[in-house]
This record gives structure tokens, C-alpha cells and sequence, in this order.
């Protein structure tokens, strides 16, 4: 009989069939995710036009979705720590598909806005299951690259929204592109029998069945013995509080600038999402053009994504990170300016990749720095306490929009949470993290043995 620490092997493993379909199914949900999130800043302009609502309006009519991603992250965050990755992950699909395409059933204002803050609760809650669900199986050396190469598919679900916005508007309205969305919803049962369950979630519930199959697919070269135990080491243990595991150990003033950073850095994202297209059609860019930037924005943000995650396995994530804020206050300043046509489009290529990008490699440290056990729990509640920041987003810049300031000053304010972004992350303590510390434990050569959780004694 041999005790099998199952996060050491899938941090050993080899990349496989079985990380490819986990990479496979938690990208297409965050391409769903991204589409649904991207919509309605591609439709505002035609939004605003039919129903008549003034540019302050139409900024809380944005802001609807993000209170409701505030919730949806922190408790369907947590929630997946209690009932499963899977249900919880199968739950937001339902909601953010259902409740997006009855925003396009609607015309009123305050329904749509109760409609989209029911699809926020969807949308704010699969972002932190699917990077814990692709943090704890992608093997440790390649991490970063699949949670970014993951989470890219957010930013290529806001290509397919600009790509299918331009024709679907024109021809059958902006509710069209709303009712495309619920489409997701018959993905459902593939995905619950698809993905795997968390690891600490299965020894918690002592089924051996389950762990044992997916213990065989991470290592399917290796042969297992029936009497092989099954373990993780203490800290990753599946917990019934585990908010408070959150300002643990030494986490508590990394935890806050984690939220602030989150904060900065998602107000960044939704301000862009949400008023370039109508800030470049002010500009003097017809309707198609203002969508082509949304189109290059995103393309960015993939590039950006995964480029950041490639660098980060490479080199120190927190100090990768720091520079793609740094760079994302450069480039969104000069979107203000009016450039070449040309120049024009690698501006925004950059400040997609430095702000949707940036987020995307955020969510990948997070889920780095966080214990197994508690990762959902602290993505989520650091995507919970940024959504503030999403939420005032498009409501200051529709203020901005309405007084009819110069372009940059309106750009100028966008980038400004650049620098305090970039602040909060150095000061971030990395050595308090969960894989500095798994790696302080495997560097001691002497020392007390880890306290394990089996199956046998989980109880």
C-alpha cells in the first residue's frame, strides 16, 4: 500500500488527452462567457438609439450585469467549494445563457437591466471556477500558458460578438445578437459528464471511484494497486469556511492587494468594453470601424493572454504582471490621440492585451497564490471586490461621455488605474504563496511530515 499525494502528480504529470479536454470544455465556456459579457457594449449604440435612453442610462443599464457578476462570484465561487466544480460551473452556463437571451426579449429599460444582472450572476461565476478547475489539473510547469491559453477564449468570444454584431444589427437588430446567446444552455449535459470533479471536493465526499479515475488519466502509463491511499496535504484540505482561510497565514495584506489590483485593472476592461465602440464612433469612426476596434481590442487581449502566461511560466508572474499594467497605462492614454490609421489599430491591439490580457494573467496568479481548497473562494471574492470597479466603469464614463470632454480626457481617465494597479501587485508578498510554500516544503531535506487527508480518515 502506497500513499499517492494526487496534487503532487498532477503537478508531474505529462500533458495529455485528458488536460486537453479539461482545456477544451473550461475555454469554450469562457468564449460563451466572453461573448455574452462583450454584447451588449457592441450593441449599446443601436440599444441607445432604439430605446431612446441618454448616455447616463445606458451606463447603469451596463452596470446591471457586473452588480450581478459582484454576487456571482463571490457565492458561486464559494458555492463550487461546497456542492462541485462541475454543478457550479453547469449552473452559470444556465444562467448567463437563459437570462442574456431574455435581455433581447425585452424593451424595456429596467427588465433589461433585470435581466442582465440575473446573466451577471452566471457570468461572474464560471470565471473563477474555470481557472480553479484549470489551475489545479494543467501540470506545474506549463500552468500559466494553459490558465491564459484557457481564459484567451474570453477575449475570442468578444471577436465573435464584433464579428457577428456587424451583420446581425444591421440586418435583424440588436436583439438578435442577445438571443444568440442562449444557445450555450444545450451544452449542459456535455459538460457535467465532460469535466472532472476537484480532487479535495472527491476525498471529501470519500468517493474512490471517481478520484481513481481521474488519478488513472493524469498518469495513464502508471499501474495503480487497490490499495493505493489517495491523499492531499492538509492545507489543500476541502474546508466548510473557507473565507476566512483567505487572511490565513500570512495572506491577509496580499489578499487586499489583490483586490485592489482586481479593482483597477476590471475597471480598465469594462470602461473599454463598454464605451469604445461609442467613444470611436464620436471620434469620427463610422458604426463598422468602431466595431473593427472592438474586434482588434480583443485580438489583442488573446495575444496578450497568452503571451503573458507564456512569460510568466518563464519568468516571475508577479513582476510579468506589473509590466502589463505599466503598459496598459501607455497605451490606453494614446488611444486619445488621433493617429494614423495603422498605428491607430496597434494601439488598441495593445491596450486589449494590456488590460484584457492583464486581467487574464491577474486570474492566473490569483489561482497560483491561493491553496487548492480555497482557490475558488479567493478568485472569487477577488473578482467579487473588483466588479465594484467594473461596475463604477461605465457609469463614470457615460458621466465623462455626457459632458462632452475632449477624447483624451476620457482616455486619460481610463488609464489612470493603471499605476495603482501596477503598485498593488509589487507589493504582493509571493513568499506567502501556495506554490512558494509547496516549494519551501520541497526544498527542506529535513523536517515534519506533512498532515495528509485520505479517504480512510477524512473523517
Amino acid at each position: 500500500m502506497s500513499h499517492i499525494d494526487v496534487h503532487k502528480l498532477a503537478d508531474e504529470a505529462q500533458f495529455n488527452r485528458f488536460h486537453a479536454r479539461v482545456l477544451f470544455w473550461c475555454a469554450i465556456i469562457i468564449i460563451f462567457d466572453g461573448y455574452d459579457l462583450a454584447v451588449v457594449g457592441i450593441a449599446l449604440p443601436s440599444i441607445m438609439k432604439d430605446l431612446g435612453v441618454a448616455p447616463a442610462q445606458a451606463g447603469l443599464m451596463v452596470s446591471s450585469a457586473l452588480f450581478g457578476m459582484v454576487f456571482g462570484a463571490i457565492f458561486l465561487g464559494t458555492l463550487a467549494d461546497r456542492i462541485g466544480r462541475r454543478r457550479a460551473i453547469a449552473l452559470c452556463v444556465i444562467l448567463f445563457s437563459v437570462f442574456t437571451a431574455a435581455a433581447g426579449l425585452v424593451r424595456d429599460p429596467v427588465l433589461f437591466g433585470v435581466a442582465r444582472f440575473l446573466a451577471g450572476l452566471g457570468i461572474g461565476g464560471v470565471m473563477p471556477n474555470v481557472v480553479a478547475q484549470m489551475t489545479e489539473y494543467a501540470p506545474k510547469r506549463m500552468r500559466a500558458t494553459l490558465v491564459t491559453l484557457m481564459f484567451s477564449g474570453y477575449a475570442v468570444g468578444g471577436m465573435v460578438a464584433a464579428i457577428l454584431g456587424k451583420g446581425l444589427i444591421e440586418t435583424y437588430g440588436w436583439q438578435s445578437v442577445f438571443l444568440a446567446a442562449g444557445l450555450p444552455v444545450l451544452l449542459v449535459p456535455a459538460i457535467l459528464k465532460s469535466l472532472p470533479e476537484s480532487m479535495p471536493f472527491l476525498l471529501a465526499r470519500g468517493d474512490d471511484e471517481a478520484l481513481r479515475r481521474i488519478v488513472a488519466s493524469l498518469a495513464p502509463a502508471r499501474q495503480w494497486s487497490p490499495t493505493d491511499r489517495f491523499s492531499v496535504p492538509a492545507r489543500d484540505k476541502a474546508d466548510s469556511a473557507p473565507i476566512r482561510h483567505l487572511f490565513h497565514d500570512g495572506r491577509a495584506f496580499s489578499t487586499v492587494m489583490f483586490w485592489i489590483a482586481f479593482f483597477m485593472c476590471l475597471f480598465m476592461v469594462y470602461a473599454l468594453s463598454s464605451w469604445l465602440t461609442k467613444l470611436m464612433a464620436t471620434a469620427g469612426y463610422s458604426l463598422g470601424s468602431a466595431l473593427t476596434f472592438v474586434l482588434v481590442l480583443n485580438l489583442g487581449a488573446m495575444i496578450g493572454a497568452v503571451g503573458g502566461g507564456w512569460l510568466a511560466d518563464r519568468y516571475h508572474i508577479k513582476y510579468v504582471l506589473a509590466a502589463m499594467y505599466a503598459l496598459a497605462a501607455v497605451s490606453i492614454t494614446l488611444l486619445g490621440l488621433r493617429l494614423p490609421a495603422d498605428l491607430q489599430y496597434l494601439v488598441v491591439a495593445l491596450a486589449g492585451a494590456s488590460t484584457i490580457g492583464t486581467q487574464i494573467v491577474a486570474n492566473a496568479y490569483t489561482g497560483q497564490f491561493y491553496p487548492t481548497a480555497i482557490r475558488s473562494t479567493g478568485l472569487g471574492w477577488a473578482l467579487g471586490v473588483g466588479r465594484s470597479g467594473a461596475i463604477l466603469a461605465p457609469i463614470v464614463i457615460g458621466v465623462l461621455v455626457a459632458m462632452d470632454l475632449p477624447l483624451q480626457q476620457n482616455f486619460v481617465a481610463i488609464a489612470m488605474p493603471a499605476l495603482i494597479g501596477m503598485a498593488a501587485v509589487l507589493l504582493i508578498d509571493h513568499g506567502r504563496s501556495a506554490s512558494a510554500v509547496h516549494a519551501g516544503h520541497a526544498e527542506a531535506a529535513t523536517g515534519e511530515p506533512q498532515v495528509r487527508l485520505s479517504i480512510a480518515d477524512r473523517n
